[in-house]
């Protein structure tokens, strides 16, 4: 039986005491925040821990929302969108980028190697090659079966339909983008943002996850925060900036993850309770929120001890020891039940 979270913020000498390292990621990615985990728990960097933890999935042929696998485009084109962000607001982010298995690390040196924050398409494409990054084919063909069944109807919906809501959590489509927040032992708080879109998406559709200050925002002094699921929500409302700015100005990471999914919920134009939408905060003294749009949306915690970070909020479905610390899986509240 899971164990329920508050859903408010942790006390205060919680708070206090609270800190890296610590790795939180969107969804059931365990193994990628077992990734991340290797890398904070031998001292080494946030942003190479968050970078670890994005390359997982992107190479995991059975995700079909990230990377090699991820479902195509309505033309039958893999595209891929990522961006990364360190504690110094050096950030960098490649849109709409095809055939290349990694994009979180094409990300990386847009940040490190250009005078640039984000590069796209064909010029992403060149850079990456430029860079003598590796290279895939990303139509897997289960991936390529699926978006030849779609064909039969083309019937676009991104959206949650009442069978999707009702039935069990955690089957293949109930995830996207994969967000990763790391703070590392030394206070350095970095993130990472990667995904293949939405499927059978429109050519040349980029979502939130590559924007900073949508699908990722990082603030040294303020926290982090990253968001997951419907994209154009999120961009309306540059969800992760949001998130990041109502910590800077006092509210728990839990309360701005809250405040930011539920203002979605009243500004967008579509039907809010045919979509999903989740957000995930980490504060820099190590305190986590995390809110759903729908229920369903779940979240990844790594770190020392125990119990979960201070002020992180849901029921926890899993708890699994790992060297140095323990994996919790947890399931956020949410908006609507």
């Amino acid at each position: 039986m899971g164990v329920l979270l508050p859903t408010a913020a942790c006390a205060t000498a919680d708070r206090q005491s609270a800190g890296g390292p610590i790795v939180v990621a969107t969804w059931d990615n365990r193994e990628a925040a077992a990734a991340a985990w290797a890398v904070l728990r031998s001292g080494g960097y946030a942003l190479d821990a968050a970078e670890a933890a994005a390359r997982v999935p992107e190479a995991d042929p059975e995700d079909h929302s990230v990377g090699l696998g991820g479902h195509p485009d309505r033309d039958g084109h893999v595209t891929l969108d990522a961006c990364v962000m360190d504690e110094h607001h050096r950030c960098g982010s490649v849109g709409a980028l095809e055939g290349f298995l990694h994009p979180v690390t094409v990300a990386r040196r847009v940040m490190e190697l250009t005078p640039h924050v984000m590069l796209v398409g064909e010029g992403a494409r060149e850079f990456a090659l430029a860079q003598g990054l590796e290279q895939a084919e990303l139509l897997t063909p289960e991936a390529e079966a699926n978006w030849h069944k779609w064909m039969e109807t083309a019937d676009y919906a991104p959206a949650i339909n009442s069978e999707r809501r009702d039935r069990p959590r955690g089957q293949a489509d109930d995830h996207d983008t994969i967000g990763v927040l790391a703070l590392d032992a030394d206070g350095r708080l970095c993130g990472a943002c990667t995904t293949s879109g939405l499927a059978y998406k429109m050519r040349g559709r980029v979502g939130d996850s590559p924007i900073l200050g949508a699908g990722l925002f990082v603030d040294a002094e303020a926290g982090a925060a990253v968001a997951t699921g419907h994209g154009e929500e999120v961009m309306r409302v540059a969800g992760a900036s949001a998130a990041v700015e109502a910590m800077r100005y006092g509210q728990s990471a839990q309360d701005a993850a809250r405040a930011v999914v539920e203002r979605i919920g009243r500004v967008t134009p579509s039907d809010p309770e045919a979509i999903q939408i989740g957000v995930l905060a980490l504060g820099p003294d190590g305190t986590v929120g995390a809110m759903g749009l729908q229920p369903g949306f779940v979240y990844v915690v790594t770190r020392p001890g125990a119990a979960p970070a201070p002020g992180a909020a849901g029921v926890v479905t899993e708890r699994i020891p790992v060297e140095g610390g323990v994996t919790f899986l947890i399931e956020a509240p949410s908006v609507f039940s």
